[in-house]
């Protein structure tokens, strides 16, 4: 039990020495397991004093060629005190009244509102914003969007139809707030998750609650949100930053990327996508949009302004396809399916610019008709309303073949729960793709919707657009396959408006047979509204995609543009629009993914996609098969990008910008007093410690000398 070199001990010295390797390498790996739990215990640590808040949307910056819209936080995130307001008067107590600035404010979802949203703008007392959703939605209603959507993109201007430009006749949105293109310097974030929101009221409740009329004392709880965005001003600065960069630099840092993605478009009889349509055939366009959007990032459910309306048009596309004389039809028809329409018209000004310079397989002139379907879900007894371009229909012939038109949709309606009427001659089109159409060419065309003159839709391009809002009901109960499989009676009314439209194009292509065989299916509807806004990761939705590209079903269905494309909504059309209709054909999987090595394939008129196929009843693998279908992208990227005008007044010029992280936590937060004196006494015992380790350095040679041995002799 002696050290080495205590008395007694001379003639082990060698030995004993030798033993210190040995304690040196046990005392190494005691140190390495202190640091690894350290390095545990410090996470832990982290986990203990912060709670994240992992269900959240946030509001982010977005650009144009004049300005920049959105929010972002400093780029260290920000902090502040939290209050919960859920009614105006609470407001004074940050705006005025309490001790403890800067605030983050839980606001109630009702009081979500450009009113109180600019009262908070307009003051350093706020550093941020939690939003929670408001149950039931807010009854009178909520858009963030204009009260004149896509102004100044449209056919109405200065030199065409100047008494309907900007919205003089017809304000569409008249509770557009607008708030979504307002620039907010502090961050914006959505609680999604009620269980989430009631952590913090509660943790509000515990330590923040005003006691007495004064302010709560310390420990307080707090909240930070990191929302920094990399890109500013407008579209114009930030593309000129992110092009130099990429020209002179190895590692570029790009600050902002263009909205883009894919229109998806089909045609009832097959064209070669690779060459020219002949200049003698003619086109009627269908189309739709399947974008929207909302204030908070990536929470865009569209039920009315997007969904209802494509849904219907795959719906009708699938019963065209089913009548059994459609290849003898003297007219082709194109089922056309626009992406960014929210943000400027994106999908079909590209579209229109292609076909001016020849990079479209149709060309402007071939173009018959234009039949739109735009919000179509909330019909007041039944009437979906006719709309026409007033302008256009001044010459003669356009008027003439606009009246046919409208003859041919109404004359279809007979007999079905739909009637169809006229908006009137003097009312302008609505916000509507058919506009940029319409910029290049008189084309006659119709606009089908819900309203005759302002929106039906109290939640356009809202967080609040569910399908709450169009009446969707299921019983209680049912499992999500029953679900999936039961008809609503929003579906039934889709259907019938998708038969209406079916064997109108029917008509209008020249078919001259009965028409009362041309149905839509409910039950198609039904499917397609529950993946598109319920749940997208189905059973159905499953079976009809390629396998590579499974992961892109989520849950919760959102139909935001983005600037990764195709996004998960482009996909699903695609494959929902290939799957109605479409051909299944008997190919292998190799003939199937490499169709040009296939005879009869016919590959310039065809697209072949290998898809999952059902589960097996009796196992639990798929049964894939080939579809054979005439659906096809085309890039949906603004002509401004393409031409590099990104301060363009012609085309649309939205930009993202890019962040490093989106996160948001809450804690509790000390007084500035207590900050300050575990500040300096830290400070204090980081000096001692390094004056002491100074001095037991500098005599290191007396406080660590080994004793000589008194019996060793020198010769």
């Amino acid at each position: 039990g002696r050290a080495c070199g205590s008395p007694g001990m001379e003639g082990a010295a060698g030995s004993c020495w030798a033993l210190l390797p040995a304690w040196w390498g046990l005392l190494r790996g005691l140190l390495l397991a202190v640091l690894a739990a350290g390095s545990c215990q410090g996470n832990s640590v982290e986990r203990k004093i912060y709670i994240p808040l992992n269900k959240t949307a946030p509001c982010v910056r977005l650009l144009n060629a004049t300005h920049q819209i959105g929010c972002q936080s400093s780029i260290s995130g920000d902090t502040g005190v939290i209050h919960v307001v859920e009614k105006e008067e609470d407001l004074k107590w940050v705006l005025a009244d309490g001790p403890h600035p800067p605030y983050m404010i839980l606001l109630d979802g009702n009081l979500f509102n450009r009113g109180v949203m600019l009262q908070l703008k307009g003051t350093s007392r706020v550093s941020g914003l939690a939003v929670a959703v408001a149950k039931p939605n807010p009854p009178q209603g909520f858009s963030p969007g204009l009260k004149c959507p896509n102004d100044g993109f449209g056919v109405y201007s200065k030199d065409y139809g100047p008494q309907f430009a900007h919205c003089n006749k017809t304000v569409w949105n008249p509770v557009g707030s607008g708030l979504s293109y307002e620039d907010f310097d502090f961050p914006i974030f959505l609680l999604e998750d009620a269980n989430e929101t009631q952590v913090i009221k509660q943790c509000y409740q515990d330590h923040n609650v005003p006691r007495d009329g004064s302010g709560p004392e310390y420990p307080l709880c707090a909240m930070q949100l990191f929302s920094h965005m990399h890109a500013v001003t407008s579209t114009v600065t930030c593309m000129r930053r992110s092009s130099l960069q990429s020209t002179f630099s190895i590692n570029p840092e790009v600050v902002c990327d263009p909205l883009l993605d894919y229109n998806v478009w089909s045609t009832l009889q097959p064209i070669n996508s690779s060459g020219k349509v002949d200049p003698e055939k003619e086109v009627i366009i269908v189309a739709t949009r399947i974008d929207s959007h909302s204030f908070f990032w990536n929470i865009a459910p569209g039920a009315e302004s997007a969904v209802s309306s494509f849904v219907t048009h795959l719906a009708a596309a699938e019963a065209l396809h089913k009548a059994s004389d459609v290849h003898l039809l003297q007219r082709n028809i194109m089922f056309t399916f626009f992406q960014g329409e929210t943000f400027d018209y994106i999908g079909s000004s590209r579209m229109v610019y292609d076909m001016e310079k020849d990079k479209f397989p149709l060309r402007l002139d071939n173009i018959h008709s234009f039949v739109e379907l735009n919000q179509v879900a909330l019909r007041n007894d039944s009437i979906l309303w006719m709309h026409t371009d007033p302008v256009s229909r001044m010459n003669e012939s356009v008027e003439a073949q606009v009246s046919n038109l409208l003859g041919i949709l109404s004359n279809s309606s007979v007999g079905a729960n739909v009637t169809l009427q006229e908006a009137g001659f003097s009312q302008p089109l609505p916000p509507s793709s058919f506009q940029r159409f319409l910029r290049a060419r008189h084309i006659p065309g119709v606009v089908l919707t819900d309203h005759r003159t302002a929106f039906q839709n109290r939640y356009y391009q809202s967080m609040y657009d569910t399908p709450e809002n169009i009446q969707m009901q299921y019983p209680e109960g049912l499992s999500p396959e029953e679900t999936l499989e039961y008809v609503t009676d929003t579906a039934k009314s889709l259907a019938e408006v998708a038969t209406v439209v079916a064997r109108a194009l029917y008509r209008l292509a020249g078919g001259a047979n009965n028409t009362s065989a041309i149905q839509a299916d409910p039950k198609t509807v039904t499917r397609m509204l529950y993946g598109f806004l319920i749940k997208m990761n189905n059973s159905w939705f499953q079976s009809i995609i390629k396998p590579d590209i499974k992961g892109i079903l989520g849950d919760v269905p959102q139909h935001y543009v983005a600037v990764s494309s195709p996004v998960n909504t482009t996909y699903l059309v695609q494959y929902v629009l290939a799957n109605l209709t479409g051909t299944v054909v008997n190919f292998t999987k190799e003939e199937c993914l490499n169709p040009e090595k296939t005879p009869d394939s016919e590959k310039e008129m065809y697209e072949y996609a290998w898809v999952q196929g059902s589960l097996d009843p009796n196992s639990t693998s798929r049964v894939p098969y080939c579809v054979r279908s005439t659906v096809h992208l085309s890039k949906a990227l603004s002509p401004a990008f393409e031409l590099r005008q990104w301060g363009s007044t012609e085309y649309s010029t939205w930009t993202e910008s890019r962040w490093k992280e989106i996160r948001a936590r809450i804690f509790l937060v000390a007084s500035k007093e207590l900050e300050i004196i575990t500040l300096v006494v830290g400070i204090a015992i980081l000096v001692f410690s390094l004056l002491a380790t100074y001095f037991i350095n500098a005599k290191a040679d007396i406080l660590f000398s080994t004793p000589r041995d008194p019996g060793a002799v020198a010769y």
